[in-house]
Parts: structure tokens; C-alpha cells; sequence
């Protein structure tokens, strides 16, 4: 297994400085997730080279444009590309209507299953789970209901000693039980203990998809310790009169939600597009937290392992 993020845009507001507005692609072992999809999503897939095809599962964060105006279009594509396999969209209440308005006033047909669900933004709690990751809401602190997502892959079964396996002759239909933990009762009677057999799995990953906010405790408890956050970062500190007005946050106040929740690494996005150059906001967010990166448009970011740049 393994968990990386392709980020597809990183822009807030407008398509400024040659940004793209806000999309992620969440990859969970074979499963591929689609958090947020602003306009020109779908060039971005593209040149992403994203098999957008097996999204099973979308997470729209909140209905303003910048994050969700791309949705009608990337649903009309499937319908043309007569789609079957079924879609759930999972976002705050209001997101059905405006879909349904979008697909009803174009004339466009939906042939493939489409089912919507309504998440409280206000909760941190479970809403999609498969048999490797569990999907969570994080509760934002924005002008609209606003949900941010906490990816966490499951526990794994133990490894199996190969060796051992050859060693003391153990049938393959045994080998479920005791990857699942259990001890083995060889033929000749001897009970051989787990911990001899198998190999403890890697820690389970995990990745916090935060935007927009403003800073808040709640986040930080919803991110504890996670490996990756990903927080936007709107404005620096020489605006963040305007962050508080408008329900955003500066880089630096990102960095203390990941100080204070120790998570493994920060990554910013969401910039406004007055940053041509968003050094700034990377050295005000160092200041407070030194593992912090910047999200760059076509980024690939591997989950638990060394962010690039």
C-alpha cells in the first residue's frame, strides 16, 4: 500500500499567477479520490495523466465557485463518455441543488448512478470507509459550511516470514489467520507464536485536507499527529486583517495549526493571487514550523515520505 496526493491547483479566487483553483487527487493503494474541483480540473487530470475514470468517491469542501464550479462539467464529460460504474459526491447540504440545477438547465443527462450525501460540517466524524482507508470530515471555520477531509488508511495484516513459511511447512490456507494475528498449531504439536512467524505492518498513513479556514482548535484536534496537512495559506502576515474578515488564514497561523498538532509535515496552498512570488509566506510559515513546503500545480506529494522542493 501507499498514499500520495497529486495537487492540481493551488490558486484561491481566480485563476491568478498561472494558477488553477483548487483540486486534489488523494491516492490510497489502488483507489483514487477527487477532494475539491474547481474550474479546469479536468485540463488538469489530463495533464496530470490521473486515470479520472476510477474516481468511485468525490469530496467537495464547500459551494464556492473556486472549489466547485468545475463539478458540472467533469459530470456531463462522464455522461458523454457513457459512463456506468456509480458516483457518490459527499459535500455540504446545498450541493445537490446546485448540481441538479447545473445538469437540469443544460439538457444533460445522467445515465450513470449519482448518489449525493449531505455531511455536517459542524462534526468530525466518519463518512466513507473500503477495506485500506477512512474518510472523516474536519470541521472549518469559514463564511460558508465548510468541511475539510482526513484520510487515514487502515490497519494492515501482519507480514508473513517467507522463510518460516517454507521452515515449518504451513499450509496457505492458514496463512490468513495468522497474518490476522493468530498463532499456529504445527502438525507435530507445537504451538509456534505469532511474533515468529510474522512481521509487524508499517504504521497506517495518514493526510488532512484543510481548506478554506480560519485557524482553528478544532482542526487541531482533527489533525493530531497526522503525516501530512495540507492547510491553506491566503494571505501573509501583512494582511491578516483581511484573512480574519474573510474567513481564511495567513501562512504563519497554518504553520502554528501544524505546531500545535505536531503533524509530520505542512504543505500550503490556496494562495492569493496578489503572491506572485509566495516565498513570503513559506518564510513566515518556517518561522513557526520548519518542516513546510509550498504546493506548486502538478505536484505529486507521497504521504509519509520526503516532500519534494
Amino acid at each position: 500500500m501507499n498514499m500520495q496526493v497529486t495537487i492540481l491547483g493551488t490558486g484561491s479566487g481566480g485563476p491568478f499567477q498561472g494558477r488553477f483553483y483548487t483540486a486534489q487527487v488523494v491516492h490510497v493503494d489502488q483507489h483514487l479520490f477527487l477532494v475539491d474541483c474547481g474550474e479546469g480540473t479536468q485540463m488538469q487530470l489530463f495533464h496530470s495523466k490521473v486515470k479520472y475514470d476510477r474516481f468511485r468517491q468525490i469530496f467537495i469542501s464547500h459551494l464556492h465557485g473556486d472549489h466547485v464550479y468545475g463539478l458540472a462539467g467533469m459530470l456531463t464529460s462522464y455522461a458523454l463518455k457513457q459512463r456506468t460504474e456509480s458516483l457518490t459526491l459527499f459535500g455540504p447540504p446545498g450541493l445537490q441543488a446546485l448540481i441538479e440545477d447545473q445538469i437540469r438547465h443544460s439538457l444533460t443527462r445522467i445515465a450513470y448512478p449519482l448518489t449525493f450525501v449531505d455531511v455536517d460540517t459542524a462534526a468530525h466524524q466518519l463518512v466513507f470507509e473500503n477495506n485500506v482507508v477512512e474518510v472523516w470530515t474536519i470541521p472549518l471555520n469559514h463564511r460558508v459550511p465548510c468541511s475539510g477531509w482526513l484520510f487515514r488508511e487502515k490497519e494492515q495484516p501482519r507480514n508473513m516470514v517467507k522463510e518460516k513459511i517454507e521452515t515449518y511447512g504451513i499450509p496457505w490456507s492458514d496463512i490468513p489467520a495468522i497474518k490476522a494475528g493468530a498463532d499456529y498449531r504445527h502438525p507435530d504439536g507445537r504451538l509456534l507464536p505469532n511474533t515468529e512467524l510474522t512481521t509487524p505492518p508499517r504504521k497506517p498513513l495518514s493526510y488532512a485536507f484543510c481548506s478554506d479556514t480560519a485557524p482553528s482548535m478544532d482542526v487541531v484536534h482533527a489533525v493530531k499527529e497526522v503525516d501530512l496537512l495540507y492547510h491553506e495559506a491566503t494571505f501573509s502576515n501583512e494582511h491578516i486583517a483581511e484573512a480574519a474578515i474573510t474567513g481564511h488564514s495567513t501562512a504563519a497561523q497554518a504553520a502554528e495549526v501544524a505546531k500545535e498538532a505536531t503533524v509530520g509535515a505542512l504543505v500550503l496552498g490556496h494562495f492569493s493571487g496578489r503572491y506572485k512570488d509566495t516565498g513570503v509566506l513559506l518564510a513566515e510559515a518556517q518561522a513557526v514550523f520548519p518542516h513546510t513546503f509550498l504546493s506548486e500545480d502538478g505536484m505529486v506529494l507521497p504521504v509519509g515520505g520526503t516532500i519534494p522542493g
